[in-house]
């Protein structure tokens, strides 16, 4: 997740009062063997209005001939051709896509080529250009895990000068196009010095991230890649496949990605299942083929918890292991094509984790001690989720501020019309909401979705924009609310802390430091933030530092007395540390 780090460096809140262009997107989803013009329909359709920040596709590269999925990791040369189409459709879909905001990441084949004979002329590769090991791979052993041939496939010699350049010169390729980032495929079975001579050779500052399947006991880990870029974290799509699958109490995974051998979240890339284990470890990864809702009731609990970078997995059906796509087009939903990433539970919970960002923990944590489990986002959001067989009827402690929330597990927010298309969820002036929730299912709400917060500014979105139009300078009313700017001068921070405005009223989180506003550092010492509180309301308040992912760790008040204002007198209140 570093590349998050930079993405939203400049992040402002995501409370009511930001416009949709201040949400940062912190998800993104594979569209396995989808064709190009279908990925670029899908971007400016679904993707970009639902907030995803990007699309894996599939490798473009030219590669062996046959229907099967595995072909396209059979690569031949470096040109761009093949079964998703052509060169030409390639560099109009990056095109098309990163005009509705939307990056392309590519799945980068580059640790070898197809099982041939090392004889490559298209790049061309010759026989010096290839590791000589055709032995089995012996797990227990680096050298040759990343020296012999993986399965037949001619294992490229990756601390050549001459390999090293001609697989930057296709990556920089791809970068002309206007490709965002790439996915090394098998990374664990190239030497991290050689990726990394790799990236030095790259133009500009494309985000990767590294397939390193950990195994304990293996001499090669994740953490021997994670100083280059992001690394996949197995360990994540192995721990949900087990717990929804209701193998263990789901309450178990409260503390998921604490455990002695994961990545640290700002390094790994997360997902439910990915492109090979969901068909070649179908029993034990949650895929569609699961009962009990678990495939989308897994994203709401990737999308929800506070870790890691999460790749939603949408793929096609499949009988056998080998199957290639449908023929059809995958961005007709239809004829084989399953489309996860557009179902409600899983594109209205990228809209969740985007609203949430700014507060990338958990608070008003509850669970039954069985499959019930329930959480915040620091006052930003509220997921509850319900794997029992029985219903789940309660009032919790949101934390969040009072009004009428859009449930988006059930219903679509309309920010231009602040509308629900289904069920609503209402939070009193406590915080307190009653959730009631079908078996094998789950509800959330969040600040971007509360019905009656409109935003004209949103291009008609639907994909829960937050809920009014000025974020900048200034006080506007809307709504009976309004939006008040906010600056806190001589911020002075650690890597970690930030700064955040908290006060006497529920919107500014009555005095609890897990519950304050965070600002953004667009003028750092300086920080600002605007967000909406209720009009014509005596408002005491104070500057606030704290860690992020620890509320109560970093905490340094404002000297002095409260500060006050009126929140009907058109003020922009500052104060300094």
């Amino acid at each position: 997740m570093r590349h998050l780090l930079a993405m939203i460096g400049a992040l402002l809140l995501t409370a009511p009062g930001l416009s949709l262009a201040e949400v940062p997107r912190t998800a993104f989803v594979h569209l396995f063997e989808w064709q190009w013009d279908d990925v670029a329909s899908e971007c400016e359709n679904v993707l970009g209005p639902k907030g995803y920040a990007a699309v894996q596709v599939s490798p473009p590269q030219k590669s062996v001939s046959g229907s099967q999925w595995w072909t396209r990791y059979q690569p031949v040369s470096y040109q761009i051709e093949g079964r998703s189409g052509s060169r030409q459709q390639f560099a109009d879909m990056v095109k098309r896509c990163n005009a509705a905001g939307v990056d392309i990441y590519v799945d980068a084949v580059i640790n070898h080529m197809a099982a041939w004979d090392r004889n490559f002329p298209e790049v061309p590769y010759g026989v010096n250009d290839f590791h000589t090991c055709t032995d089995d791979i012996d797990y227990g052993n680096a050298w040759s895990i990343q020296n012999c041939d993986l399965v037949g496939l001619n294992d490229l010699k990756t601390e050549s000068d001459y390999v090293q350049q001609k697989i930057a010169d296709y990556l920089n390729d791809l970068s002309s196009l206007g490709v965002a980032g790439f996915r090394i495929d098998a990374a664990k079975h190239i030497p991290a010095a050689d990726i990394n001579g790799i990236k030095s050779r790259l133009a500009g500052n494309p985000y990767i991230f590294q397939e390193v399947i950990g195994a304990g006991g293996e001499p090669v880990q994740t953490t021997d890649y994670n100083w280059i870029g992001d690394v996949t974290e197995f360990n994540f799509s192995n721990t949900l496949g087990h717990y929804f699958k209701l193998r263990g109490p789901l309450r178990e995974i409260s503390n998921i990605g604490t455990w002695s051998g994961w990545l640290p979240s700002d390094d790994a890339v997360v997902f439910v299942a990915n492109h090979d284990n969901q068909r070649q470890n179908t029993g034990n990864i949650i895929t569609h083929k699961d009962g009990n809702n678990a495939n989308n009731m897994a994203h709401v609990f990737m999308l929800g918890w506070p870790y890691g970078y999460p790749k939603v997995m949408s793929s096609y059906d499949w009988s056998d292991h080998d199957q290639g796509p449908p023929s059809s087009g995958a961005s007709s939903c239809s004829n084989g094509w399953l489309c996860e990433h557009r179902h409600r539970e899983i594109a209205n919970m990228v809209g969740f984790r985007n609203h949430t960002a700014a507060y990338f923990g958990v608070s008003n944590y509850w669970d039954n001690g069985n499959h019930q489990m329930a959480w915040g986002r620091g006052g930003l959001g509220f997921v509850a989720i319900n794997m029992e067989s029985g219903s789940l009827n309660r009032q919790f402690d949101t934390g969040m501020p009072a009004g009428v929330y859009c449930d988006i597990i059930h219903g679509d927010f309309d920010s231009a019309t602040g509308s629900c298309s289904g069920s609503t969820i209402t939070v009193d002036s406590s915080g307190d909401a009653g959730f009631d929730i079908a078996s094998h299912n789950a509800s959330a709400i969040h600040v971007g979705a509360r019905v009656g917060d409109i935003c004209t500014d949103c291009n008609g979105s639907s994909s829960g924009g937050s809920s009014s139009s000025s974020s900048s300078g200034g006080s506007s009313s809307s709504g009976g609310n309004i939006d008040v700017a906010f600056t806190c001068n001589n911020g002075y921070t650690y890597w970690g802390q930030s700064v955040y405005v908290v006060g006497d009223i529920n919107e500014l989180g009555n005095w609890n430091p897990a519950q304050a506003r965070k600002l953004a550092p667009a003028n750092y010492p300086t920080w600002n933030g605007s967000l909406a509180l209720p009009t014509d309301t005596d408002v005491e308040w104070k500057c606030l530092k704290r860690e992020e992912q620890n509320a109560g760790a970093g905490i340094e008040w404002q000297n002095g007395a409260n500060n006050t204002f009126s929140s009907g007198s058109n003020q922009s209140p500052s104060a300094s540390f």
